[in-house]
């Protein structure tokens, strides 16, 4: 039993110290993921509540996105950099995954 947990263990450290891609972090678009932080892009994807989640692109601007989630999984993701997005911010809609909205430069004039 010791043996397994030291494998197991090895095998852990070994997939998150993979400096250019580990097995359950830095992951590429596309690729299967729990949570948000495991992806490059920081956004875990899903198109529907029964599909699987994989690893996308960040909302460009114009584009739906996601202000905030408590599951860290969007069915549209945040913004990229710089932008913000324009939407609800509920708590009701964090928790139904409604609060969708648009991303938007800040800086630029209405």
């Amino acid at each position: 039993m010791k043996l397994i947990l030291v494998f197991l263990a090895c095998c852990i450290a070994y997939g998150i110290a993979a400096p250019e891609r580990g097995l359950f972090l830095n992951l590429d678009n596309g690729e299967l993921c729990v949570k948000s932080f495991q992806c490059k892009s920081r956004c875990c994807h899903r198109e529907t509540g029964l599909s699987l989640a994989r690893c996308a692109d960040r909302s460009a601007e114009g584009y739906e996105c996601s202000s905030h989630l408590l599951y860290d999984i969007y069915y549209k993701c945040p913004c990229q950099k710089g932008l913000k997005c324009d939407g609800d911010k509920s708590i009701i809609g964090s928790i139904t995954n409604t609060n969708f909205g648009t991303c938007k430069d800040p800086t630029s004039i209405p």
